[in-house]
């Protein structure tokens, strides 16, 4: 045998079927168990049969598991040899679309039918009770009426209609009717043996139901009316016992009632007893085998075990009462019995007048029996209706075949077409863009070819725009990884002020600009600046911006006598000297410089806004001057706001400007704020975000750290403009006086 093993394993690997991946040996593993517990089972079975019961979930369990895996393995392995050529995965199309469809509205009208069979068959015992209800209510208002006109004429309260019923109809010496003239009651119901039946207090008018009266269920009516200055009230009851049960359950099937905590009544009681009754036999019917519970959506649950048969109705176990009928014998293969056919009954308690769902029936019929219910007054006519609907089927079936037949023959045309497309797509990976596509047709799958062979003649250029296309973002990549150098990374805070910058692109590379710079070891400059435009040239003026603003404030320019030169006045562009750091530039000289300088050295439409402050450490005073920018705003700790606007207008676009300057003292506490554009202009439905949202912010947010106010208000911009794309680059400096 073991010569053999190598051979069979190697022929399993060939044709696919030997498991080699972990859900493959999993499944295998998982099915060797089940199989090895089932044998157990079987085995302890001979022995003791209560251990054999235990391992049964077990065997379920793993072969449910098995088999699920199993069929995962299988699907993959179709896919791989059965459905890699197209025409066998559009014949496999075709039967999902047109066979599996009518397979399963066939089967879902079987399903449908067979509920729908469940509910009439409910329907049938539901509507006899109430027509039982109906005709007591009937009689009981027919009494109510005599005894109602006796009373006022005085006579005595007899019930002459009663008597005739008796003798009429059998069924009323089963019925017992009671009636009470106020708290009076009248003599009528001591004709009967039996529990005493109480006045209804909860009756005002009419009553109609099944009622729960001594553990006993009955079918009673009431009826309530005024005679003279007082209340009559009339009750007939009949029991609801096997004998009623039984009439309904005629040519129907078997008919189970479940109850709690209810006796019933002897199978046959003698007429005119009214209601002896006895203890509720405990031998339901017992099920030959063990059936999981079954649930609806009305919160019942039927169990069916070797013990018998529970109902659980609101989490109130039911015990079966009674049952009359037998179910029919089949009259065909398809003749099933029906599932899940009772309801539960409302029964009201008669001491209470509370509503309970204390008792449910439970029908046990057959399709064929509800059939002939349903269409008895047909006669004939029935059976050749049956007949079309067959006829009908096998008509529907036979053009179902045809058009399966006839779609597995077009799908030549579309797979010849296909196998070309796949011999270009072997050239094309090769490199080879010349081959052609032979087209002899003139249909849609012609055009796809002529469309290949267009696109093959265009991929070079596509591949020489994308190589084109990667440079650019290459340059863009060193472009923006340059302008991250020139955003301070490492800021030397001074002692009496904190300080943080934020900038992010609208695009790769930003337009903005902010710097701090340390002037001396007292004395910080703040720069915030925005470039018209975007994108590379609007990163190129920033950058010159960066070296100028560094060049002229921190390399010590030469000390001009005449301010003239850089056209600026006495009191706004002077020269502040130093000693004995050296010569400074103030804020207004300095937007001067950087004015002229690029107004000779861009385009007239080339400019940008640039605030320029110089903080002393010694003193908290900040000297400043703006160039058109947004006016920075000083909040102070009582949340007063303070806008630095003096200066003049944008660097670069008019020369010979002059920038008035302005100094502020920055208390401890109080917070620097300057912003781009890029903050609150951004708009949604409502509008812009805003100056004013920002301001309040940052005002309700100036205890934290400065980098988390900024991420709070970057992320407030980021809900505001929602999934619309960043409109310009936003760009945040905050500092704080200490």
């Amino acid at each position: 045998m073991q010569w053999s093993y190598p051979k069979l394993r190697q022929q399993l690997i060939k044709a696919d079927l030997w498991p080699q991946g972990r859900m493959a040996r999993l499944a295998c593993y998982l099915a060797g168990m089940g199989a090895v517990l089932f044998a157990l089972e079987m085995l302890l079975d001979l022995f003791a049969r209560s251990w054999g019961e235990h391992l049964g979930g077990w065997v379920w369990f793993l072969a449910f598991l098995s088999s699920v895996l199993f069929s995962v393995l299988l699907f993959r392995w179709l896919r791989r040899r059965i459905l890699w050529r197209l025409r066998n995965r559009l014949i496999v199309t075709y039967v999902f679309i047109g066979v599996i469809p009518a397979v399963l509205l066939v089967t879902m009208a079987f399903v449908t039918l067979y509920g729908l069979a469940g509910q009439f068959a409910v329907f049938l015992v539901t509507s006899e009770i109430h027509s039982q209800l109906r005709s007591l209510e009937a009689a009981n208002a027919a009494v109510s009426n005599e005894l109602a006109a006796r009373l006022q004429r005085g006579d005595s309260p007899a019930a002459e209609s009663l008597a005739g019923l008796r003798k009429r109809d059998p069924s009323w010496g089963r019925r017992r009717v009671c009636a009470w003239y106020g708290e009076k009651p009248l003599p009528l119901c001591n004709e009967f043996k039996g529990p005493e039946v109480a006045r209804p207090g909860f009756v005002k008018d009419r009553f109609r139901d099944i009622v729960r009266d001594h553990d006993e269920l009955y079918l009673r009516v009431a009826t309530s009316l005024p005679v003279g200055s007082t209340t009559m009230t009339v009750v007939t009851s009949e029991p609801f016992d096997k004998e009623l049960v039984g009439n309904i359950a005629n040519n129907l099937g078997e008919i189970t009632l479940f109850a709690s905590g209810v006796m019933t009544f002897k199978d046959a009681p003698p007429s005119g007893t009214g209601g002896s009754v006895s203890p509720s036999e405990s031998g339901a019917r017992t099920a030959s085998a063990s059936v999981s519970p079954q649930k609806d959506q009305r919160g019942i649950t039927i169990s069916e075990n070797k013990q018998g048969t529970t109902v659980q109705v609101d989490q109130q176990t039911l015990q079966p009462t009674f049952s009359v009928g037998s179910l029919p014998s089949a009259a065909d293969q398809l003749d099933f019995e029906i599932p899940l056919a009772g309801t539960s009954l409302s029964v009201i308690d008669w001491d209470s007048g509370k509503w309970q769902r204390s008792a449910l029936i439970r029908v046990r019929t057959r399709p064929s029996v509800l059939y002939g219910h349903l269409f008895a007054a047909l006669g004939e006519f029935v059976q050749g209706v049956a007949y079309i609907l067959i006829g009908v089927g096998i008509f529907f079936t036979i053009i179902e075949l045809i058009a399966l037949f006839i779609g597995t023959r077009m799908t030549r045309t579309v797979t010849a077409a296909v196998a070309q497309l796949h011999d270009a797509t072997r050239h094309v990976d090769r490199g080879d863009f010349s081959h052609r596509i032979p087209v002899k047709s003139s249909d849609q799958l012609a055009d796809l070819a002529l469309s290949f062979n267009s696109m093959t003649a265009s991929i070079e250029k596509l591949i020489q725009e994308q190589k084109e296309k990667q440079r650019l973002e290459n340059e863009l990549a060193i472009a923006q990884e340059v302008q991250a150098q020139l955003f301070p990374r490492q800021v030397s805070e001074l002692e009496s002020l904190e300080v943080h910058g934020f900038c992010r692109p609208a695009r790769t590379v930003s337009g903005d600009y902010y710097d701090f710079l340390s002037a001396s070891s007292h004395k910080l400059i703040l720069a915030v600046g925005d470039i018209s435009g975007k994108g590379i040239s609007a990163a190129l003026l920033m950058a010159t911006i960066h070296s100028a603003v560094r060049a002229y404030s921190v390399e010590n320019l030469p000390q001009m006598r005449e301010p003239v030169a850089v056209g600026a006045v006495a009191g706004a562009g002077r020269v502040m000297a130093a000693w004995p750091e050296g010569v400074e530039v103030s804020p207004g000289a300095l937007l001067s410089l950087l004015n002229h300088q690029l107004y000779e050295s861009t385009p007239p439409e080339k400019y940008a806004t640039l605030f320029l402050g110089i903080y002393d450490g010694r003193s908290h005073h900040l000297t400043y001057s703006n160039g058109g920018h947004l006016p920075p705003i000083l909040i102070g700790k009582d949340g007063t706001i303070r806008r630095l606007e003096a200066g003049g207008t944008v660097v670069g676009l008019f020369d010979n400007m002059i920038y008035d300057e302005g100094c502020v003292e920055m208390h401890p506490g109080e917070i620097f704020l300057a912003y781009s554009d890029g903050v609150t202009e951004p708009e949604n439905d409502f509008g812009e975000f805003g100056e004013q949202r920002l301001i309040d912010l940052v005002r309700d947010n100036r205890n934290l750290p400065l980098p988390q106010i900024s991420q709070i208000v970057t992320m407030a911009v980021d809900t505001w403009i929602g999934d619309n794309e960043q409109p310009d680059d936003v760009t945040l400096v905050l500092a704080r006086a200490r």
